[in-house]
C-alpha cells in the first residue's frame, strides 16, 4: 500500500470519527454538548477563583520573614516533682508514724507512735538518752520528741542536746547528725538542707520559709547545750503565702537613693494634675 493510500485511509477514519462525535453531541436535543461546555466552564471558573485568592505581594518589598516557632517551657507541661510539692506552702509530706520509723531505721531508738496517756488526745514518739551526768544534772544527753495527733499529722518536732560529742574540728558527731538529716529528708523540704551546715558546726541558725520554721540555738544558761525545733506556722494559707511573697530574700536590692529620689511617684503626679485642673476650672 502506497503513501497516498494510507493518507486517504487516515482522512476517512478522521472524518468518520468526527461525524460520530458530532452526531453524539448533537443528539438528544444537544444535551450532551451543553454538559460538555458546562464542565469546561466550571473548571475554568474554579481555577480563576483559586488564583484570585492568592495574596498579591507588592513589588519592591523585602521577602517575608518565616513565621517564628513558639516554644512552650518544659516547666509548664512536665509532671510535678513530688519532692518539691511542699515548697510553696509547707505541709508535712510524711506522717508521724513514718517519721518515727525512719528515725529508728537511721539508728535512733524512737518509741512507737502512741498517746502519752489514756486521756490524752495527742500522739507522740520520743527518744531520750543520758550518756554522762553528775549529781545535779546530765552532762551529756539528748532528747527528741515528735508530737502530733491520732490521725498521724505532725504538729512539731522539738529536742535538746547537752554536751554533744564532736570530732577534732568541732563538728557534731555523725550519729547525732543523722537525726537532723533524717528530719529534713523525710519532710522533703530540700531548701532546708542549707541549715544542716550550721548544725554540723554547732552554730546558731534560724530559718523560716513558706510557713515552716527551724531553729538550732545555744541555750543561754549553758555553754554546751542546744535546743532545736521544727514546726509549721499556725497561720492560714493566704497569710503564709503573702508573708513568703513579700519576704526580703525574694527581691533585689533597693535602687540608688540618688537616682530613685529624682523619680516622682505616680500618685504624686496624679495629685499635681488634679490640683492643676482644679485651678483651671476656678479660673
Amino acid at each position: 500500500m502506497g503513501r497516498s493510500s494510507r493518507g486517504v485511509l487516515w482522512i476517512v477514519l478522521s472524518l468518520s470519527l468526527s461525524i460520530a462525535v458530532g452526531t453524539t453531541l448533537l443528539s438528544n436535543d444537544m444535551d450532551h454538548l451543553r454538559k460538555l461546555i458546562g464542565h469546561f466552564e466550571h473548571q475554568f471558573a474554579s481555577e480563576q477563583a483559586r488564583t484570585s485568592r492568592l495574596p498579591v505581594r507588592p513589588s519592591g518589598l523585602p521577602p517575608a520573614s518565616p513565621t517564628p516557632e513558639l516554644s512552650i517551657p518544659r516547666r509548664l507541661i512536665e509532671a510535678p516533682k513530688f519532692e518539691l510539692a511542699g515548697q510553696f506552702l509547707r505541709i508535712w509530706r510524711v506522717t508521724g508514724p513514718n517519721m518515727c520509723k525512719a528515725l529508728r531505721e537511721a539508728g535512733i531508738e524512737m518509741t512507737e507512735w502512741r498517746a502519752p496517756s489514756m486521756r490524752s488526745t495527742s500522739h507522740e514518739c520520743y527518744f531520750q538518752r543520758i550518756y554522762t551526768q553528775d549529781e545535779a544534772r546530765p552532762l551529756s544527753s539528748i532528747f527528741l520528741k515528735i508530737r502530733g495527733n491520732a490521725r498521724g499529722d505532725i504538729l512539731e518536732v522539738r529536742g535538746k542536746i547537752n554536751g554533744p560529742s564532736t570530732d577534732g574540728e568541732g563538728r557534731l558527731d555523725p550519729a547525732l547528725m543523722r537525726i537532723f538529716e533524717t528530719l529534713v529528708d523525710q519532710a522533703r523540704w530540700s531548701d532546708f538542707q542549707d541549715t544542716l551546715v550550721s548544725v554540723r558546726s554547732l552554730r546558731d541558725v534560724e530559718y523560716e520559709r513558706f510557713g515552716a520554721y527551724f531553729s538550732f540555738t545555744r541555750q543561754a544558761a549553758g555553754e554546751n547545750s542546744f535546743n532545736f525545733m521544727l514546726v509549721l506556722a499556725a497561720t492560714s494559707g493566704p497569710q503564709t503565702r503573702t508573708r513568703a511573697y513579700f519576704s526580703s530574700d525574694r527581691w533585689v536590692a533597693a535602687p540608688d537613693p540618688l537616682i530613685s529620689g529624682d523619680l516622682v511617684p505616680i500618685f504624686q503626679r496624679a495629685q499635681k494634675r488634679e490640683a492643676a485642673s482644679g485651678k483651671t476650672s476656678r479660673l
